[in-house]
């Protein structure tokens, strides 16, 4: 398998989602059609010998590499094929996990980070139909079957705050793991990588020996960890092992995801959360399938630090809507722990471990944007109306230094009129057709302080600056805003962080 990897599929090491970003932002969404075959063929040998991955990741980049044929043979122009290698891989992750919803804020969330209206309908699209096929064969059930409860007594509440904070540590841990024997293993040269997942096998069935839990994707163990079949101790065990064979099997450049890995890990951590719990307090209607299961979300949140997916992910895979809040409350925490201590997520840090410069969409998301409240001005002194006589409009003018004016209309538009054309709006003799009355003038575009300095840079055109409105009421002048002041405000922007 690592001959494979390393003599004819170079791009299928690791996961498959930053060589999807990858395709989205340096290839042009471009994806060899051999990448997809040779994933697939070294992703079931890594994780049929029991290797430590997962098999959604890499459906995840198998679907981008379909599309991105289905784009070249279809001849589709190059801004096309770019947004179908992520609508193959919501495809792709959709069939995986049999969750569409999912599946569609992942690839939102971590591949593309931004969106519009033609490229949402296509992803949903193609998450749609594909998990519809998938259901033909497999049927509707979820991934999981978990013990139904009810409601989340109060206090459990916060059993699954301490539940989000184990996570978010053992997230920490993970993640350092991963970033500090990686580039350590790629440290030791070509040669040693059709060694490494070998030796990474030979350690991982060492501990299968005594554990086989850990080998493999360990569905069948999860959802044995959502029915409460392990005590405390062995869940926190396998936990830790999970971690470390995860670590060692992906730091090797062995192919396979780690979504599943992540899903035990968290399944596990949960579930020994919960059974303390019950342990110290008997008397709480709660079970511990339930722990297990936010669990889950909890890992995805501060290991892979995708918040919005681990939320959906939990209900979708599991068909259980009643721990929405638990949900919620646990992961917000882990997400935030990891955030606090860890300053890339693992997406971003394989990125630049690999001397790529992605696009961090976490980096995207918590970017503060500059908007038109941060770079106005005052509304001037004199502001004309659109019913005063040119003879008043003149009259006001000359009680102020400014070039230009605006001029409210009646309906809450705006409109602006030089100084030097107003003055000689009643000559002839110039061969122009003089001002009859300010409402003739050509409308402005106006801009709400809330609308973004891009905005603002659009509708700018020749004027010297724009009217800046309130947006209850259209004829009140909150500010005015010109070229120069946006291009203060982005000048003084390393200043403001």
């Amino acid at each position: 398998m690592a001959a494979l990897v390393v003599r004819f599929f170079l791009r299928v090491r690791g996961s498959g989602v930053n060589q999807t970003k990858a395709a989205v932002y340096v290839f042009e969404g471009y994806v060899p059609f051999r990448t997809v075959w040779g994933k697939f063929l070294t992703c079931a040998l890594a994780i049929g010998s029991g290797h430590s991955l997962g098999p959604e990741d890499p459906s995840l980049q198998m679907g981008a590499g379909i599309a991105s044929a289905l784009g070249r043979w279809f001849r589709l122009s190059r801004d096309k094929i770019r947004l179908i290698a992520p609508v193959g891989a919501a495809a792709g992750l959709a069939a995986a996990f049999n969750a569409p919803i999912s599946a569609v804020i992942f690839v939102i969330e971590e591949v593309i980070g931004n969106w519009t209206a033609g490229a949402l309908g296509a992803i949903v699209l193609a998450a749609v139909s594909s998990v519809a096929v998938v259901r033909v064969f497999l049927g509707p059930e979820p991934m999981f079957h978990v013990p139904v409860q009810q409601s989340v007594h109060p206090s459990e509440l916060l059993g699954y705050a301490f539940l989000g904070v184990i996570g978010g540590v053992a997230s920490l841990v993970f993640i350092k793991l991963i970033a500090f024997l990686r580039p350590l293993l790629k440290a030791l040269g070509r040669t040693s990588q059709y060694f490494q997942p070998a030796a990474a096998g030979l350690l991982i069935g060492w501990i299968g020996l005594s554990f086989p839990q850990v080998m493999g994707a360990g569905y069948e163990y999860i959802d044995q960890a959502l029915h409460s079949r392990y005590e405390w101790r062995l869940l926190a065990l396998l936990a830790a092992l999970k971690i470390l064979t995860t670590t060692l099997s992906f730091a090797s450049g062995t192919p396979g995801g780690m979504f599943a890995p992540t899903l035990f890990v968290g399944a596990m951590l949960g579930g020994a959360v919960g059974a303390l719990e019950h342990n110290f307090v008997p008397w709480l209607p709660g079970s511990v399938g339930p722990y297990a299961l936010v669990g889950m979300g909890v890992l995805f949140a501060g290991f892979l630090r995708v918040p919005f997916t681990s939320i959906f992910m939990v209900l979708e895979v599991s068909g259980n809507y009643s721990l929405i809040l638990p949900v919620m409350i646990s992961n917000t925490i882990a997400y935030l722990i990891s955030r606090q201590y860890q300053s890339a997520s693992l997406f971003d840090l394989l990125t630049r471990q690999d001397g790529i410069e992605l696009p961090s969409m976490e980096e995207q998301r918590e970017e503060a944007g500059l908007r038109i409240e941060d770079a106005m001005r005052p509304a001037p002194a004199v502001v004309l109306d659109a019913q005063d006589s040119l003879d008043a409009a003149r009259r006001k003018a000359e009680e102020d230094s400014s070039d230009f004016f605006l001029v409210r209309g009646a309906e809450g538009s705006w409109s602006g009129i030089g100084k030097t054309a107003l003055e000689a709006s009643s000559q002839e003799g110039d061969g122009q057709r003089p001002l009859s009355s300010l409402n003739s003038l050509v409308p402005l575009p106006a801009v709400h302080p809330d609308h973004s300095l891009d905005a603002g840079l659009r509708r700018m055109g020749d004027s010297p600056f724009l009217p800046v409105i309130h947006r209850a009421d259209l004829r009140r002048l909150e500010g005015v805003i010109s070229l120069d002041d946006i291009l203060r405000a982005y000048r003084d922007l390393p200043e403001r962080r």
